[in-house]
């Protein structure tokens, strides 16, 4: 009785570990299908849920040759103050260029560049409140600042006095690359006070360039009060110099537009420009000196500052946004001889950018734009040396 009692008992006990091995096995297998369903996820969906890293493909310089090609990187982990952004068109700066070749100062490569963002919201972090998923959301020239210096608090956050976080090529170790990855690329992570709203009558496309672009200029004509019985001179007529003229017009300004391409006469007199003086002669200048209240400079090469400077009225002010490689040099005795105020602008705050994106959807003023694909950015940026934009190139982010 007692060896058919084990007998039993034995037969209980495998019957118990055959379930048990079979539970284990279904658990097992259970795991791993989860597991795998998430790889999945985070590989193919924009969205990962934090912390883990967002994957992220662009176009990169691998060097200062500035050839731009595909680039598979991570992008740091949406934080609670965070959202991601599925960008959808970038806009093509002259500074792109000028970064991605090193004529600013070394670079830390391979670098993603790009700083007119445009998008959709994919994801929130839990304390964010500005903005939800679905909505429109715009990214400029910065991404981060210390947030406690007096320029910061004042809404200056590009002259941050602890030094600001551009949106690409500034070096930091909170970046899975070591540096900051821009726009030209299918997404973005950023702290939700570094975002732009875009309004919904504005499409993204047309956004994009009033992020850097269109703020660059907005913010000194700002500060320059310009409005009606100002006549106001426009030099370098490319993307910044376009929208220079637009905003210029909108606010009330006689409009005095000096290019040193003679094909681009007609269109700068659409953007309302009452005159349109070809340079293509430092002479050309000469009936127009000392007649101008105001002037903005978008020139980005090195040019003769002190024949523009002449333009200006004595105690009028003259602005210099164009940023050339190298100096900016002039004669110094015509310099102090005309009494002219000289200085420079470097983009716009955050609360300026807003106000830019706000008033140009409100007054229906949009950009001038080419959109092209990623694959011809190699060409583009040739373009842009050869002054063919007409007059902002945006990136279509879906060619990515």
């Amino acid at each position: 009785m007692k060896e058919l009692q084990t007998i039993k008992e034995m037969e209980k006990d495998n019957s118990r570990r055959a379930f048990l091995q079979k539970t284990a096995l279904a658990g097992a297998g259970l795991l791993l299908a989860d597991h795998m369903a998430f790889a999945s996820n985070l590989l193919s969906k924009p969205n990962p849920t934090p912390p883990f890293r967002v994957r992220s493909k662009g176009y990169a310089a691998r060097d200062s040759s500035g050839n731009l090609g595909v680039y598979e990187f991570e992008r740091q982990p949406v934080g609670d103050n965070d959202i991601l952004i599925e960008i959808k068109f970038s806009g093509v700066c002259h500074s792109d260029i000028h970064t991605v070749k090193g004529e600013w100062g070394d670079q830390k490569y391979p670098l993603v560049p790009g700083h007119e963002i445009a998008g959709i919201v994919t994801a929130v972090g839990k304390n964010v409140k500005k903005f939800k998923v679905g909505d429109h959301a715009g990214v400029g020239c910065m991404v981060d600042s210390c947030g406690s210096c007096k320029s910061c608090k004042d809404g200056l956050q590009q002259y941050c006095e602890k030094g600001t976080t551009m949106t690409y090529g500034t070096k930091s170790e909170k970046y899975p690359t070591g540096v900051t990855q821009g726009g030209y690329a299918n997404n973005l992570v950023v702290t939700e006070s570094f975002a732009i709203k875009i309004p919904k009558n504005m499409s993204l496309q047309d956004a994009a360039p009033l992020l850097c672009a269109g703020v660059t200029t907005y913010s000194p004509l700002m500060k320059a009060d310009v409005g009606k019985g100002m006549k106001v001179g426009v030099a370098g007529i490319g993307g910044l110099g376009h929208l220079a003229i637009k905003i210029a017009v909108s606010k009330g300004a006689e409009v005095y537009a000096f290019t040193t391409t003679n094909d681009k006469v007609d269109d700068i007199k659409k953007f309302g420009a009452k005159e349109v003086i070809v340079v293509d002669d430092l002479s050309k200048l000469d009936a127009h000196k000392g007649t101008l209240d105001y002037m903005i400079s978008t020139i980005p090469v090195s040019y003769d500052l002190s024949a523009y400077i002449a333009l200006v009225k004595p105690n009028g002010n003259y602005t210099q946004v164009g940023l050339p490689a190298g100096n900016i040099s002039f004669n110094n005795f015509a310099f102090i001889s005309s009494r002219v105020n000289f200085n420079g602008s470097l983009i716009g705050g955050i609360p300026e950018t807003q106000e830019i994106l706000d008033y140009c959807a409100q007054n229906k003023i949009y950009p001038e734009i080419q959109i092209v694909d990623i694959k011809d950015i190699n060409d583009v940026y040739d373009k842009v040396l050869q002054k063919k934009a007409r007059y902002r190139y945006v990136i279509d982010a879906k060619t990515i």
